[in-house]
């Protein structure tokens, strides 16, 4: 778990409400930086999503120690959110190390698996997988 994210943790845990944890996520999302329109194409769209999301990889190296960066948006506020956490998840990390993050189970940790509607939630695990595919790729060669 990268330190970013042990903060977000930390913060979570800090906030007893939902709705504070959900304010949270949304300033989350405001807070991260503007994704240039260029990159918003459909080979960085994220498919199974209910509102629009663009992940754009940046790998560093190559093989399984290249490490796993990536920008992203979306058209909606706590998508963006979860995006900023995602981001904080995979900071840092090798390609190899984020094919094994159990990134659902981090969400769970920070009680976000309960309150996200069945689409959020198949649209989180579309963003996951979309980060494992680029990892996997990365990986390998």
């Amino acid at each position: 778990m990268s330190e970013t994210f042990e903060e977000i943790v930390e913060t979570f845990e800090f906030l007893d409400d939902w709705e504070d944890r959900y304010r949270h996520v949304i300033e989350m999302g405001k807070a991260m930086p503007e994704l240039d329109d260029a990159l918003k194409v459909d080979a960085t769209k994220v498919d199974g999503c209910a509102s629009q999301v663009w992940i754009v990889p940046k790998i560093s190296g190559t093989g399984p120690s290249a490490i796993l960066e990536f920008d992203g948006a979306s058209d909606a506020m706590i998508v963006s959110g979860l995006i900023a956490i995602l981001k904080a998840l995979y900071a840092g990390k090798t390609v190899k190390d984020a094919i094994e993050i159990d990134a659902l189970a981090s969400f769970a940790s920070l009680g976000l698996d309960q309150h996200l509607s069945a689409q959020r939630s198949n649209g989180l695990r579309a963003m996951i997988e979309r980060l494992r595919l680029l990892a996997s790729q990365a990986c390998a060669g």
